[in-house]
């Protein structure tokens, strides 16, 4: 039986060539070692080769040199990482809203602060979860897209009955729903955009990888724009929030039906011993790390801190200009002057949210054209973390109530921002396929949620940071002090980012092929 497997192999492989326009120049040939029945065809022009485990359930194989190069249609990439527009349009909403909305509905300063806690805290744990799941997926759907329809729905759900917790339990008693629905919908929203970035790695070349993982900065800064055009529409965004949601939930329907029509799954087949428990996930987290260079782990501590002093500019930007800038009240009387300053206030933050994702789309297209030479991304991303240094310094000690100063220093945020949404993921996705041709299972989704997971780590610091301050002093002095905090873990960051040294892949890239290390070597 053998024997005649090795004859259909060998037929099939010289039935290949002989259709092919090319002659054939070499050799081919069988043999077996222990219950691994192997083939291969060898020639100048064409390499193919396969393996068969005839008492078991594994097979891998690799094609020609030319399919190996064969480029992913740009086009089609570029809609399936539509979907993160979306998303960011939903982060970029919530983020300066969600403490208003709560103070709105009746909340503390300190309770609509620590209540962000939600993002951080379930981003930690979903991430790394969903990332596992989605890695070891068997689904005859495909291992990304059925969590991306799951998280879909989910968050239409837990969107609307955060938004219209007042509308639905009467005025004045929707604090708790609000305050419960919100944490449901990071969930919901974590779990969705978890697959996003790995759907796009597992399709796209090789080459491909840095542009389209720096791609997705071009679609956030598109996304953003699209948030702080929607919080204009309303003077106080806060007092409309099931309306403005709706249009957001809108928007990522159509984002991730757009994906969808476009992207094709194989079902995937395990290799190895996978377990099938309800801890499989867990157990899979830490495949994860194998494979993966040191340099990754001082990655992750980088991307705790960048995303400390980013969160400052994400969650509390509004906050900043409507107290700080622009001292105002949103619950102050229509006609008063509190009142008509925090109008005054929010709008200004629009306009500042726009101009920077105006200029953020410039920023990640030259982001993706440095991606393409051979200067090495830590090269990059440390004087990008050391911008964000300077403009927290700035807007501690020398802004004031100067709205120019105000916006100069929101639209320069964008750097550190633009740079740690799309420089370590590329990072990553280079490791990881260097991984892979070393011979580790391959965890790209993994891997992303793990940076996610550090993203949640700083945002969490900065929120206790603030909600600790704030019990003891007031928002201005406390929104100061998280200033001079965040200008400290951005210098720190931008310091150790030039220490990544990416211009090596590491361990892994050098049990790999030389072409798959010299792509590696470019990260």
């Amino acid at each position: 039986a053998q024997a005649f497997l090795a004859q259909v192999i060998l037929a099939r492989a010289i039935w290949a060539q002989t259709t092919s326009s090319k002659p054939f120049l070499g050799n081919i040939g069988a043999y077996r070692s222990g219950s691994e029945l192997s083939w291969s065809l060898s020639c100048s022009n064409v390499r193919l080769s396969r393996k068969v485990e005839v008492d078991g359930h594994q097979s891998a194989e690799n094609s020609t040199d030319e399919d190996e190069e064969k480029m992913y249609p740009w086009w089609k990439a570029a809609l399936i990482a539509l979907p993160q527009m979306g998303v960011q349009v939903m982060w970029m909403f919530l983020g300066p809203n969600t403490t208003p909305y709560l103070k709105s509905l009746g909340a503390t300063e300190a309770q609509a602060t620590l209540n962000n806690s939600a993002g951080p805290i379930v981003g930690f744990f979903v991430g790394p979860l969903v990332g596992a799941w989605s890695d070891q997926s068997t689904s005859k759907w495909g291992r990304r897209r059925p969590i991306i329809v799951a998280g879909l729905v989910s968050t239409l759900v837990a969107g609307i009955l955060y938004s219209g917790a007042e509308q639905i339990m009467g005025k004045g008693n929707g604090l708790y729903l609000a305050a419960v629905m919100q944490w449901v919908l990071d969930f919901t929203v974590n779990a969705m955009q978890t697959p996003f970035r790995a759907l796009v790695s597992d399709l796209v070349a090789p080459k491909q990888q840095r542009p389209m993982q720096i791609f997705f900065s071009v679609v956030c800064a598109v996304g953003g724009f699209i948030a702080f055009s929607i919080m204009k529409m309303y003077a106080i965004s806060i007092h409309h929030m099931l309306e403005l949601m709706s249009v957001v939930l809108a928007i990522n329907v159509v984002c991730v039906g757009a994906a969808l029509s476009v992207a094709t799954e194989k079902q995937y087949v395990r290799t190895g011993n996978v377990s099938k428990s309800v801890c499989g996930p867990l157990a899979g987290m830490s495949a994860g790390f194998k494979g993966m260079p040191k340099a990754f782990y001082l990655l992750l501590f980088i991307s705790c801190l960048v995303w400390m002093g980013n969160t400052v500019w994400g969650a509390y930007g509004k906050v900043w200009f409507t107290h700080t800038v622009f001292p105002g009240n949103p619950e102050a009387a229509q006609g008063t002057l509190e009142h008509d300053v925090y109008v005054v206030g929010a709008d200004a933050f629009s306009t500042a949210g726009q101009i920077g994702s105006i200029f953020q789309l410039p920023l990640a297209l030259a982001f993706m054209g440095l991606s393409l030479t051979k200067i090495p991304s830590h090269l990059i991303y440390g004087p990008c973390i050391l911008v964000g240094a300077v403009v927290c310094f700035l807007s501690a000690f020398l802004v004031g109530h100067s709205n120019v100063l105000a916006t100069i220093c929101f639209v320069l945020s964008n750097v550190p921002l633009t740079a740690a949404g799309s420089i370590p993921y590329a990072i990553v996705a280079v490791w990881s396929q260097a991984a892979v041709q070393a011979g580790n299972v391959g965890s790209v989704a993994m891997q992303m949620a793990i940076l996610n997971c550090c993203i949640t780590v700083g945002q969490q610091i900065c929120t206790m940071t603030l909600g600790g301050l704030e019990s003891y002093e007031q928002v201005d002095p406390a929104l100061r002090d998280l200033f001079i905090i965040s200008t400290a873990a951005n210098a720190v960051a931008g310091v150790c980012a030039f220490f990544l040294a990416c211009g090596s892949a590491g361990p892994a890239a050098a049990k790999a092929s030389t072409d798959t290390s010299d792509e590696s070597d470019d990260c």
